[in-house]
């Protein structure tokens, strides 16, 4: 069969309300994009902004009667004919085996590794954040190919979300990781991708909560966000032993100084290094 997509661009007030008569006359789904590449980075808590100008895209099955969508007092839209497709397998082939560093690849489960000597995790895109295709996650990967002698060593992931950078840190030898998250659809995502990987004994999912107040790490990797970060520094401070390396990500360039300052008193700053906008904090511990 054949779909019809519906492509229309509107004032984030009436976003809602236009999405609303898409589904009441038959939309099968409604996805919302930036209209006018105006980037949003880290929204306040509990809250769902949208672009000032959004883009609206309204999937109809083709037997749709277009005189509805001149009815409904809609601004001027597209419409364009989607042939159908074995989706999953189009989705599968935008995905390909990606290197950072020199020895670490990330690989999804239906390639097979292009170096089999190299550390290589099999992961999956999925609903948790976390394939390696985010600079602040290339950056934490890139920063462990670097450092990769993690053997017998403790490490936590904080803000953990698809289980890359603990699975990265089994890979290299650490003897057990702890992978936090406030989200249980992470975890959930870093326990299965911990067994395909092969490393599910050594990684333990927990909440924030569940961390034993006990636990001293030789590393902790925090790819999270900016206020997180600052709000974070004290409990992160309380989980590394001396000379401990934190590497943080997830830091636009102009938050850089906040972290420094949030963290000084705790490690000192060995690095800070930046890519297109985002940056890789690393520090020891005092």
């Amino acid at each position: 069969m054949t779909w019809l997509q519906i492509i229309l661009d509107t004032e984030a007030s009436k976003v809602d309300e236009i999405s609303d008569i898409l589904t009441d006359i038959g939309a099968v789904s409604v996805t919302w994009l930036d209209a006018k590449d105006q980037p949003m980075y880290e929204p306040s808590l509990n809250t769902t902004p949208l672009w000032e100008y959004t883009r609206i895209i309204a999937l109809f099955e083709d037997e749709i009667d277009t005189k509805q969508l001149q009815i409904s007092n809609l601004p001027p839209y597209q419409i364009q004919t989607l042939e159908d497709k074995e989706w999953v397998r189009v989705w599968m082939d935008d995905f390909h085996p990606m290197q950072f560093g020199k020895n670490i690849w990330i690989c999804p489960s239906w390639h097979t590794p292009p170096d089999l000597q190299a550390t290589n995790i099999i992961l999956d895109p999925g609903l948790a954040f976390g394939t390696g295709t985010h600079i602040t996650t290339s950056l934490c990967l890139e920063w462990l190919d670097s450092q990769n002698d993690l053997t017998d060593k403790t490490v936590i992931d904080y803000g953990c979300g698809s289980g890359i950078l603990a699975i990265t840190a089994a890979k290299l030898g650490a003897n057990h990781i702890w992978a936090v998250d406030n989200d249980p659809q992470a975890l959930e995502a870093t326990e299965n991708n911990s067994k395909k990987n092969k490393v599910e004994k050594i990684i333990t999912p927990v909440l924030p909560a569940q961390l034993p107040e006990h636990i001293e790490a030789d590393c902790i990797l925090a790819n999270i966000l900016a206020t997180p970060l600052i709000n974070l520094a004290s409990t992160m401070a309380s989980h590394v032993n001396t000379n401990s390396n934190i590497v943080l990500s997830g830091i636009l360039q102009e938050q850089t100084k906040d972290i420094v300052i949030a963290y000084q008193p705790y490690f000192e700053i060995k690095e800070e290094t930046e890519q297109d906008g985002w940056m890789r904090i690393v520090g020891k511990a005092l």
